[in-house]
Order: structure tokens, then C-alpha cells, then sequence
């Protein structure tokens, strides 16, 4: 299993923030099935082979999501994507 870790800063105040992360949830449910579920204001999502969360604040957001066995091995890749996808999705 492998473990991925993104935090980025930004100005889009909480509402705007989670706003955004919501539509990033309804991109990824339609583009790789993954299964989303609102706690607070942290985005629970999952799919055969990932776990993970998205944590929204007044300032940040943090992705953590766990890979299993199969996609550990394109973890870097994975990365990358969540990465340029949450880059594009926090812009004001």
C-alpha cells in the first residue's frame, strides 16, 4: 500500500473552497467511479484500490488517500494527477 499527501494553500475563504472541492467529487464519480460522501467539511471518497479524504478549511485543503496493492505501483502518477486536478480546481 502507498500513501499520498497533498496540502495546498488558498484565498477562496471555506464555502467557495468546499464549493469547488464538491465539483472536483462530482468530476472523479463520473470520470472514475468513485464513491463521495460529505463529513463536515471533509470529502470522504473510495474506490476498489483508494481510500482517501479531502480535508477543506478557511485557508487549505489537504488530500490524503491510501492506494492499494495494484495502484501503489503507479502512486507517483496518481500523484501527479490529484496534484494538477487540485491545482486547476482551487483557482479563483
Amino acid at each position: 500500500m502507498s500513501q499520498i499527501s497533498i496540502e495546498r494553500s488558498h484565498s477562496l475563504g471555506l464555502e467557495t473552497a468546499r464549493a469547488k472541492a464538491g465539483a472536483l467529487a462530482e468530476k472523479l464519480t463520473r470520470d472514475y467511479g468513485v464513491e463521495c460522501q460529505w463529513e463536515g467539511d471533509t470529502l470522504q471518497f473510495s474506490r476498489t484500490g483508494v481510500d482517501g479524504r479531502i480535508e477543506v478549511g478557511e485557508d487549505k485543503v489537504r488530500v490524503d488517500a491510501t492506494l492499494g496493492f495494484f495502484f501503489s505501483a503507479l502512486s507517483s502518477q496518481i500523484e501527479h494527477e490529484i496534484e494538477k486536478k487540485l491545482d486547476k480546481a482551487l483557482q479563483a
